[in-house]
């Protein structure tokens, strides 16, 4: 499948094995079955914050909000409540389906129930790497943890599930969508958490850095604390899906070791089908069901805590 573009996105550029430019250098290929659209669903440029529209102006408060009150205090009280998995038990094919009843409100991209943008994600990549089944069920279950904004995962607000996520505990990146706000933040004139370190070392590893607070690390504390056998690259896709400022931008390298170099080769291979995924078209649910669902019994236990 082909499509006609001006310039190939960071993103798309970081997967050059996908990857195939047509003699004029205008056609884009990505394998046997995706093709990377020109426009979102409103018909505007991908992650695009500054175009006038109705969402964008709610996009930025989302922002101006989440920046305010992402703090480090915050974000380790958050993680110490959640890490006790004691919200719920059921199956993820049963929070897959709870997500029919969250919409987004970070995304400029996207309007759709969530469950449908798991599954595009995840039938894109299926379509072009059909050998990595465990690169399909992360896919379907990266935006899982966005049951926080429902009430028996505590309704928590949307600056607390959504959005890009970014390090606290150090300086704030200005490579962070709508970076202007933190100056609001508590955070940033504390001299613990405001140098380019913080709290931190070189080289420390993206492991030992407390992430803001949201569906991407929630995610990550349920399937390792339940034991899933997704290789170590799959929770690194889910725990920073989110983290643009690195896996666009290339801030906070200087954070990461050897293992996480190896795997963001696998995020920026994933980011372009979760980024550019995203569609008015629906997935016919119960048409790939059973594939899912052999998958999830192959890497996760029946029933989890979360």
């Amino acid at each position: 499948m082909t499509i006609l573009i001006e310039q190939l996105p960071v993103e798309i550029q970081a997967d050059e094995t996908n990857i195939h430019h047509a003699q004029n250098q205008k056609e884009l290929v990505l394998g046997d079955g995706f093709a990377v659209p020109q426009t979102n669903a409103f018909g505007h440029n991908f992650r695009d914050y500054t175009v006038e529209s109705a969402r964008q102006q709610g996009v930025e408060f989302f922002y101006k909000i989440n920046h305010l009150n992402q703090t480090y205090d915050y974000v380790s009280k958050m993680r110490v409540e959640y890490a006790k998995l004691d919200k719920a038990e059921m199956s993820i094919w049963q929070c897959c389906e709870l997500l029919n009843d969250v919409v987004d409100d970070s995304d400029p991209d996207l309007d759709e129930p969530q469950i449908q943008h798991l599954l595009q994600s995840a039938e894109a990549i299926r379509k072009d790497y059909p050998n990595e089944d465990w690169l399909h069920l992360t896919a379907l279950i990266h935006d899982l943890g966005k049951v926080l904004l429902l009430p028996s995962f505590g309704e928590l607000p949307q600056w607390a599930v959504v959005g890009d996520t970014f390090p606290v505990g150090c300086a704030f990146h200005d490579s962070i969508v709508h970076s202007k706000y933190f100056k609001e933040n508590p955070d940033y004139n504390n001299p613990a958490y405001n140098s380019k370190f913080g709290v931190y070392s070189e080289g420390c590893g993206l492991d030992k850095v407390l992430m803001s607070w949201g569906h991407d690390d929630y995610m990550y504390l349920v399937a390792k604390e339940n034991g899933t056998t997704l290789p170590s690259a799959g929770l690194f896709i889910i725990r920073y899906h989110s983290f643009y400022a690195l896996h666009k931008s290339g801030a906070y390298k200087e954070l990461m070791n050897e293992e996480d170099k190896e795997n963001l080769k696998w995020l920026h291979i994933f980011n372009k089908y979760d980024l550019y995924s995203k569609s008015k078209v629906q997935v016919n649910v119960e048409e790939v069901k059973p594939y899912y669902m052999s998958l999830i019994e192959k890497y996760f236990p029946a029933k989890l805590k979360w």
